[in-house]
């Protein structure tokens, strides 16, 4: 018997993201967003496809999850500060694209955002999907021993390899379609646990991407290297992964608390727009940085 009553849910893989039909993201009711919400928290990762939206309902549908995150260092929208364009035009050859390595986005934030949400607007025929990892998994399947080493630690997070002011992991940011805005801000550090708790699961998570986990803390980036480099190796294993095809007005809503993504960028030559807003979230905490029983907070 299905779970849901309003939205026909059906998985991609056995380990990550779902697609949803039967719903209007322009039209939503409250049974609606619940049994979305739902589908979101069990799958990590959600897609709707032939979701024709004006920014004012694309807004409008991704603030039924929560207030809008904060957006640094990439210009967002003029009229519409809460929305990156994610761009790569067509002249744009032999380029690293934005957000092309594996990364939970914005994790060097105090608070990252509890989730992101895509809309695509201008798809290559082929090319540009996108790939998503259960950081769940990653965890769960670690050996015990592994695990008591992982516990406790503390990883240290920094936006400076893509947006500080020395050499770019995007290359030369001065030449892409999109506005990087590169900054000293960029260098700052921000400590959270490496073996996060889910807030709203309480399921153990390792809350550690390549982009923006610099070292451990009391470590430095070369003593840090080896235990990183081979949770980051782990976390990524085929098995704990699903792959999103693109098509014109197609929806990608996943949870950064607990899923790592990849844009792959195999279609030089054709123009690839999105449009990108995150949803805020909260200060991650684990074993080491006890926060608030989320069976409790859901027995109110």
């Amino acid at each position: 018997m299905s779970d849901y009553k309003t939205i026909t849910v059906e998985p991609i893989t056995g380990t990550i993201g779902a697609e949803i039909s039967g719903v209007d993201l322009c039209n939503l009711n409250d049974q609606n967003v619940a049994e979305i919400r739902q589908a979101f928290l069990k799958h990590l990762v959600v897609f709707f496809r032939d979701q024709e939206m004006d920014i004012p309902a694309y807004k409008a549908f991704a603030s039924k999850f929560g207030p809008f995150g904060t957006e640094p260092f990439v210009k967002t929208m003029d009229e519409h500060p809460e929305v990156i364009t994610v761009l790569k035009e067509a002249h744009e050859t032999n380029t690293i694209n934005f957000g092309g390595q594996w990364h939970s986005d914005w994790s060097f934030l105090k608070t990252p955002p509890m989730a992101t949400i895509l809309h695509g607007i201008d798809i290559p025929p082929f090319g540009g999907d996108t790939v998503f990892a259960n950081s769940y998994l990653a965890y769960e399947t670690l050996s015990d021993g592994m695990k008591r080493i992982v516990d406790p630690l503390v990883a240290v997070h920094s936006a400076r390899r893509p947006y500080g002011t020395g050499k770019s992991i995007l290359g030369d940011t001065s030449k892409k379609s999109m506005t990087i805005i590169r900054s000293e801000e960029a260098h700052e550090e921000v400590e959270h646990p490496l073996v996060r708790i889910h807030p709203e699961t309480g399921k153990k998570v390792l809350f550690v991407n390549p982009v923006y986990t610099v070292r451990l803390k009391d470590m430095t980036e070369r003593d840090s290297r080896e235990i990183l480099d081979k949770l980051f190796t782990h976390s990524i294993s085929e098995v704990f992964t699903c792959r999103f095809r693109w098509r014109r007005n197609s929806v990608a809503m996943w949870d950064n608390r607990c899923a790592m993504h990849l844009a792959l960028n195999d279609y030089d030559g054709y123009r690839r727009e999105l449009r990108r807003v995150t949803i805020a979230g909260d200060i991650p905490y684990g074993a080491a940085k006890p926060g608030p029983d989320p069976l409790a907070m859901a027995n109110g």
